[in-house]
């Protein structure tokens, strides 16, 4: 039987998954979870503090950092309630509105860090391939009109989901398969035709993860390719270690969603714990190990950041 959301008598309720086959251990797994939330809050949080702080830094690599923390605490606060709400609440149903708010949140986070990797790429590219001209061609203007475009392109092809999903009927089982809600888990559950959803949800992926991802292959392409023409080792290497911290970046977050690309065409015997981790480690670990990355690979940071550290008493032994 088909119920509505519409013609509910009652508000139309989803039904959160936390991870199956851990049994008791759900309870101890607040601990890690909450110390990834912390580490992730406070981490962005002091990149932006010290980029804000530092006026060498308004320099823009530093402001496209600003923009991945920006992007990284986005997606933490997106997917934080419900999984508070799920490992530590033990409170699994979300009403539908706040289901499809918060995937339009994820989404939207997540295409926005993205394109910021791919400006991130466009800029080491520009720094390697041009130094001279690097502070004319990326100007302040420039690059607020980037993460305007950014942010315009994110939330203007993700605004119609939520308003999309609560046209359709759910049948009774209204069971995720996630702790947060994410498009493609929502729109399985529904009991009517959803091949304008899919395709549009395919579109998206494409024009976003998809194109970025190339565009981000391209850029190391032509990096490599102008790396290799300078004349000795020593300044090959130089150019190459400015991108060390954004490859890191790169890798963090596409590579969980390749493989679950690579699992849903070639494992589908895989276990469903495998897909979870995959989708956990997608959404949870790039905002925990992004300022991690930066503040150790990028000198001027990781200095200003022990500074701070050691006027606020809590950096005794550190060094820059």
């Amino acid at each position: 039987m088909a119920v509505s959301n519409q013609t509910e008598a009652r508000p139309l309720l989803f039904i959160l998954m936390d991870i199956p086959g851990l049994g008791a251990a759900h309870h101890w797994l607040v601990i890690p979870l909450g110390a990834m939330y912390l580490v992730s809050f406070l981490g962005n949080g002091t990149i932006l503090a010290v980029i804000r702080a530092e006026q060498g830094l308004h320099a823009p690599m530093y402001l496209f950092l600003c923009m991945l923390a920006l992007a990284d605490l986005g997606l933490s606060a997106s997917t934080l309630p419900s999984m508070l709400s799920v490992f530590l609440l033990r409170s699994r149903a979300v009403v539908a509105q706040a289901c499809f708010t918060q995937l339009f949140s994820i989404h939207t986070f997540s295409v926005i860090e993205s394109a910021v990797l791919l400006a991130m790429a466009f800029d080491r590219f520009v720094a390697i391939w041009n130094p001279l001209r690097y502070a004319s061609i990326l100007t302040s203007a420039t690059v607020a009109k980037m993460g305007v475009a950014i942010v315009l392109r994110s939330v203007s092809l993700h605004l119609p989901l939520p308003f999309m999903l609560r046209e359709l009927r759910y049948g009774q089982a209204k069971a995720l398969s996630h702790s947060y809600c994410v498009h493609p888990d929502v729109l399985k559950l529904a009991c009517v035709d959803t091949h304008v959803n899919s395709a549009y949800g395919l579109f998206i992926l494409l024009s976003t993860l998809g194109l970025d991802s190339l565009l981000i292959l391209l850029s190391y392409a032509m990096i490599l390719k102008t790396v290799l023409s300078i004349a000795t080792w020593k300044e090959r290497f130089r150019a190459l270690n400015t991108c060390v911290s954004h490859i890191c970046a790169v890798l963090l977050f596409y590579t969980p969603l390749l493989s679950l690309s690579m699992i849903h065409r070639f494992g589908k015997k895989m276990p469903p714990q495998v897909y979870l981790l995959l989708s956990y480690l997608h959404f949870l670990l790039p905002p925990v190990l992004n300022p991690v990355i930066y503040s150790v690979k990028t000198k001027e940071i990781r200095r200003l950041v022990f500074g701070m550290l050691q006027r606020k008493g809590w950096g005794f032994g550190l060094r820059s």
